[in-house]
C-alpha cells in the first residue's frame, strides 16, 4: 500500500469511530467519514483538507454505494475500510420483540456487508485494500442480556472469517477487531436501547442487568484513542493479524474461550469420534 492511504469509516461522529478518524488523519491520511447525521459528524471531526464527509446509514444498500463513488469521485482510490457502526439491543432474548433483533442485525451485520459489497469491486480492482470489522468480545461468546448483540457480532465472524478466504487471492486483507469494554458511546441512550416487552419472571434479574450496563456508561477501562492507534500499527504491517484483541480484557475473555472449546472437545472426543457412517461389509466372492 502507498505511505498515503484513504480510509472510509462507519459511524465516525462519535465514540470509536471518532477517535480512529482523528487517529488516521493525524497520521497523515484520507478520511471519509460517515454517519447518518452528516452535520454531526463535520463538526465532531473537524475540518481537513484530507477529510470527505458523507452521509451514510449503513443498513441503505443505496446510501453505501452512493459514498464509496463520491470517495473516489473525490480521492480516486480507497484503501481501507472500518466497519465500525453499530448499536445494542439489550434485553432477555424472550423480551425482545422480533423489530428489535431485525433492527440489531441490521445495523450490526447486515450494515457491515452493505459498506462492504459496495467497496469489494473498488478493491479487487486495486488488487490491495483492508477490510477492518469492529466485532466484540461478545463475537467470542455470549452472554445474559445479550442475545441479539452476541447473534450479530457472531454472525460479523463467521462472515468476516469466510471473506477472507475469498477476497485474499486479490490482495485484500481482513481484520476482526474484538474489543474488550472501551469507553465509548455504545452504552449512552442514543445507542443502546433495552427490550420492550417485559416478562414479570424477569423482573429482577432484568433490574438488576439494566443497572449495571447504565452503571458502566462511561466508567469503562479502554480508552479508545489508544485503540485508534493500535489499528494503525496493525494495519501498518505486511501481514496484518486476521483478529486482533483489544484490551487486558478481550485477551482474558479469548484465553477462557479458548479453554473452555479444549475442555469441550475433550469431555466427549470418544463420543464424538464414533460417528462415522459404517459402510456394509463386503461379501465374499468365488
Amino acid at each position: 500500500m502507498a505511505d498515503k492511504q484513504v480510509w472510509l469509516i462507519t459511524g465516525a461522529g462519535r465514540g470509536m469511530g471518532l477517535d480512529i478518524t482523528k487517529a488516521v488523519l493525524a497520521a497523515g491520511h484520507a478520511v471519509v467519514a460517515t454517519g447518518r447525521n452528516r452535520e454531526r459528524v463535520a463538526q465532531a471531526v473537524g475540518a481537513s483538507d484530507d477529510l470527505l464527509v458523507l452521509t451514510l446509514d449503513i443498513t441503505q444498500p443505496g446510501e453505501a454505494e452512493a459514498a464509496v463513488q463520491a470517495a473516489l469521485d473525490r480521492f480516486g482510490r480507497l484503501d481501507v475500510l472500518v466497519n465500525n457502526a453499530a448499536n445494542f439491543y439489550a434485553g432477555f432474548f424472550e423480551e425482545l420483540s422480533p423489530e428489535q433483533i431485525n433492527q440489531q442485525l441490521a445495523t450490526s451485520l447486515l450494515g457491515p456487508m452493505n459498506v462492504t459489497r459496495a467497496v469489494l469491486p473498488v478493491l479487487r480492482r486495486q488488487r490491495a485494500g483492508q477490510i477492518i470489522t469492529i466485532s466484540s468480545t461478545a463475537g467470542l461468546v455470549g452472554f445474559e442480556f445479550g442475545a441479539a448483540y452476541a447473534a450479530s457480532k457472531f454472525g460479523l465472524e463467521g462472515w468476516m472469517q469466510s471473506l477472507q478466504a475469498e477476497v485474499a487471492p486479490f490482495g485484500i486483507d481482513t481484520i476482526v477487531v474484538n474489543p474488550g469494554f472501551f469507553r465509548t458511546e455504545l452504552l449512552t441512550e442514543e445507542s443502546t436501547n433495552f427490550a420492550t416487552h417485559p416478562i414479570a419472571d424477569y423482573n429482577e434479574r432484568r433490574a438488576a442487568q439494566e443497572q449495571f450496563w447504565t452503571g458502566h456508561n462511561g466508567q469503562q477501562t479502554g480508552d479508545p484513542a489508544k485503540l485508534a492507534q493500535a489499528l494503525l500499527t496493525i494495519s501498518s504491517q505486511e501481514n496484518p493479524p486476521r483478529r486482533f484483541l483489544a484490551g487486558a480484557d478481550a485477551v482474558a475473555t479469548a484465553e477462557q474461550v479458548a479453554a473452555v472449546l479444549q475442555q469441550e472437545t475433550a469431555a466427549y472426543r470418544e463420543l464424538s469420534s464414533s460417528l462415522a457412517y459404517d459402510e456394509p461389509a463386503a461379501s465374499a466372492g468365488h
